[in-house]
């Protein structure tokens, strides 16, 4: 099986500082957004500006520096899919940043989950291939560590945002969550479905880095028919900017 072919050695024949370099005064932490609305949101509530670069085959994607709070603080759009953000992280982490908060919209599993409320997952299914090159062969990941954990639900509590905490199922194929894969997923205990998630968890533990990952609901697929919600970069605007507060707010003490 080629999924079971995972190979430790982190010295590979293409490597991350063989395509960029450490940029200096780069801000340590950075928060991703996989929404270009929202990201492009948060840049022009903080006046951001661009600070450096790094690309993939189809366009350059610019790295921000911000001011929150008086703590600077990178800001980069996480590319959908887990090779692409997984790609930018590597970068990234070569530029100089060592701690990520990465949050985005995921699809639900259980209709009692409120539109645009937090997820917080603490373990993925792995259900892509990204992960399998970062990990060994397992069905799931741990995602998130509970120190880290413990920090963001503190920041929600204090500011009384409803979240849950569980199981996540990532996947590669988004036309391709049949009724019985996601009836399957919910015996295995998964509360949401998305596509980054055990590759960022992976990719985190191979390199030893502080990577932080959170959802807000958006689709709902616990029902007769899809309920697309407020999967639209452009529904619910003003609860997805109290989401990305809620990333910055993280990013101070994580």
């Amino acid at each position: 099986m080629i999924l079971s072919q995972f190979d430790s050695n982190p010295i590979a024949v293409i490597n991350p500082n063989d395509c960029v370099q450490r940029v200096d005064n780069m801000p340590k932490t950075c928060v991703m957004c996989y929404s270009t609305v929202t990201f492009n949101r948060i840049i022009e509530e903080l006046d951001a500006k661009i600070f450096a670069k790094t690309f993939l085959a189809n366009g350059e994607v610019p790295v921000y520096k911000a001011i929150y709070k008086g703590c600077e603080i990178a800001l980069c759009m996480a590319l959908v899919g887990a090779p692409s953000v997984v790609a930018i992280l590597e970068d990234l982490h070569v530029m100089g940043i060592e701690k990520f908060i990465i949050f985005g919209t995921c699809g639900v599993l259980d209709r009692n989950i409120s539109d645009c409320s937090v997820i917080i997952p603490n373990v993925s299914v792995r259900d892509e291939g990204t992960s399998y090159h970062y990990a060994p062969e397992s069905d799931e990941i741990n995602v998130n560590d509970a120190d880290s954990i413990a920090k963001f639900t503190d920041i929600l509590d204090n500011l009384n945002t409803e979240y849950i905490i569980g199981k996540a199922w990532t996947t590669d194929g988004i036309y391709r969550e049949t009724r019985q894969k996601v009836e399957a997923r919910k015996q295995q205990g998964c509360i949401c479905v998305d596509m980054e998630c055990s590759a960022v968890a992976a990719f985190a533990q191979f390199r030893k880095l502080d990577v932080f990952c959170f959802f807000y609901a958006a689709d709902n697929l616990d029902n007769e028919k899809w309920d697309p919600r407020s999967i639209s970069n452009d529904s619910m605007l003003a609860e997805k900017d109290k989401v990305a507060f809620l990333a910055l707010e993280l990013a101070l003490v994580l």
